[in-house]
């Protein structure tokens, strides 16, 4: 969508200039639509555009994890520094081709509970990851969500997304692809933006963080999945969730 205006002239007048478009989420609900909408999704993170997209708790923004990418998030959020994004996955390998390490007591909880609402801070991904991505304690997050048809969209891409949660500061996550057409037309009319239209999500907790980049796991978010839950997977877990 651009926000360009349509010049047309009417027999004997003067030039008329039509309002442009007005902006609009794009369909992504049953298996149809998300296939229809794969194709110039797709192309919109190839151009480093953003994606508002629904997950498995709240609406997110997100797009491609290099550099354009991850700088075109930060200028639409406005996150100020020291507040990374996180990455979503569609599958463990591509944690590795990011050289992302997940071993041991991460993987077995990944085993466990992936996908699913558990974000993993893993070690590793030293100039292969852009440091926008990585947290204070050295570890870059990751998630893989169960949300059908993102996972179908990411599986396509072949690359992980970045994500945020998808609102301005001080306002509430989106929770339908109508806030946020409400809060960012200007951005889906500019072609910055394009929001898939997901339906409005239930009220759910936000996933479980989890810090696997020191000697001993630990739980630096609480969220949907408990710590006792955790800690049958991994016994000296850190932290109550």
């Amino acid at each position: 969508m651009t926000a360009e205006h349509d010049r047309r002239t009417p027999a004997g007048g003067r030039p008329v200039i039509a309002a442009p478009s007005p902006a609009r989420a794009i369909p992504f609900w049953s298996a149809a639509e998300i296939d229809a909408s794969i194709s110039e999704t797709l192309a919109h993170v190839g151009r480093h555009g953003v994606l508002a997209y629904p997950t498995e708790t709240v609406y997110g923004f997100g797009g491609s994890a290099d550099q354009d990418g991850v700088d075109a998030l930060v200028r639409l959020k406005g996150r100020p520094p020291g507040k990374p994004f996180l990455l979503l996955i569609a599958g463990s390998e591509m944690i590795g081709r990011l050289g992302l390490h997940l071993a041991g007591a991460a993987a077995a909880l990944a085993a466990r509970f992936w996908p699913g609402p558990l974000t993993l801070v893993l070690p590793g991904g030293e100039r292969r990851v852009p440091d926008r991505l990585r947290g204070p304690e050295g570890g870059v997050a990751v998630r893989w969500t169960p949300h059908q048809g993102l996972t179908r969209m990411i599986r396509a891409y072949g690359e992980p997304i970045t994500s945020t949660s998808a609102n301005r500061p001080g306002v509430p996550p989106a929770s339908s692809a109508g806030e946020i057409v409400a809060q960012w037309g200007d951005a889906i009319g500019r072609g910055v933006l394009r929001v898939l239209d997901g339906g409005r999500l239930e009220a759910s907790a936000p996933s479980t963080v989890v810090d696997c980049t020191g000697r001993r796991m630990r739980v630096i978010r609480p969220g949907a999945i408990s710590a006792d839950a955790l800690r049958d997977s991994v016994p000296d877990l850190i932290g109550d969730a």
